[in-house]
């Protein structure tokens, strides 16, 4: 009944007040940006899983975050320096940044005779993902471990292993 009522008072206004005009309204509006200091990356310290034999048949090392570097098999550490990477972020203050590893294994080539290991198992601290870093004060130090398989005495022989990997740092 309800409808029927404004249907009719809207009829009933049609006819008798048919020069109603609807006027357009134009509203100025406001639009802003603001651009930010670009994020900054710098490696502080190298992946270094140290000095090490395979002994008889190779195994894994795994070197964490924070720098626990532990064996499997009969792989044996020999002394040296082992740590994580450690990278250095700057940008924008209190800004969040997201962290990405490689997602498979990278390989170290032996210097003298192109043997090959791989590094996989990547891990950081803060975590990986979506806006797991916080530029607090507008800069932070993330670490990476992971781990290397190691082959026996005849595939991996003596001589330093070196390769790359990417790991990327962006704003959210």
């Amino acid at each position: 009944m309800k409808n029927i009522i404004l249907l009719f008072v809207g009829i009933l206004t049609l006819v008798f007040f048919p020069d109603i005009e609807v006027k357009a309204q134009t509203v100025t509006a406001t639009a802003t940006a603001e651009v930010i200091e670009a994020l900054s990356t710098t490696e502080t310290s190298k992946l270094n899983f140290g000095r090490f034999s395979p002994e008889t048949q190779g195994g894994k090392i795994i070197l964490t975050p924070d720098g626990v570097i532990t064996t499997l098999g009969t792989v044996v550490l020999g002394g040296g320096t082992h740590n994580p990477a450690s990278f250095y972020i700057t940008g924008q203050y209190e800004a969040t940044f997201s962290i990405t590893l490689p997602t498979g294994p990278e390989m170290l080539t032996n210097e003298q005779n192109d043997k090959t290991m791989l590094v996989s198992e990547w891990q950081s601290y803060p975590p990986p993902g979506i806006g797991v870093g916080k530029l607090l004060g507008g800069s932070m130090t993330v670490k990476v471990g992971a781990s290397l398989s190691v082959g026996d005495m005849n595939a991996n022989p003596v001589g330093i292993y070196a390769g790359t990997y990417a790991v990327t740092f962006a704003y959210n």
